[in-house]
């Protein structure tokens, strides 16, 4: 392993540990300072807190009652973190780093809400005229930043081999 990959993987695990314990610092406030009793907060016309657990994937699909089904998620989360970790030795560009680490951090701060408590804790909730968007929190909002840039990056990132 080369100095220049070490020194990404160590960028990318770096700001995977920030977001994850930021999530995860988040979500205690929200269930231990904001949410007792649980309830919903009105904070804007168009934004509440609320308290729901995510016993699912994105928009609580797959949202079953098979008792293994927490522990098949995580286990798909920790292969997808290994997988892009294992990936990322091989790129050179430092908007790759920060998207792995915001997907890996996002990723290891729900995998933690799966064994702590009965699903993913989410408590952001826009809204507009009735319609909601899911539920969401710190870690998923990451993920999806994460993916976002992974994808800037693979569509208009330089495509000669070299790269920032």
């Amino acid at each position: 392993m080369t100095l220049h990959t070490r020194a990404a993987l160590g960028r990318a695990l770096g700001l995977a540990a920030v977001v994850m314990v930021l999530d995860q610092a988040s979500k205690w406030y929200i269930l231990l300072g904001v949410m007792q009793p649980p309830r919903s907060i009105e904070v804007t016309s168009f934004f509440n807190l609320v308290l729901t657990y995510n016993r699912g994937v994105s928009f609580g699909l797959l949202a079953g009652g098979n008792p293994w089904q927490p522990y098949l998620l995580a286990a798909l989360s920790t292969v997808i973190v290994i997988a892009l970790l294992y990936w990322l030795r091989q790129q050179t560009s430092a908007l790759t780093v920060l998207a792995v680490g915001l997907v890996s951090g996002g990723a290891a701060g729900n995998v933690i809400d799966r064994f702590l408590h009965p699903g993913v804790v989410d408590f952001l909730d826009f809204h507009y005229a009735g319609w909601h968007w899911p539920a969401f929190n710190l870690a998923d909002s990451a993920i999806v930043a994460g993916v976002a840039l992974l994808l800037w990056d693979g569509l208009f990132g330089a495509q000669d081999g070299v790269k920032d």
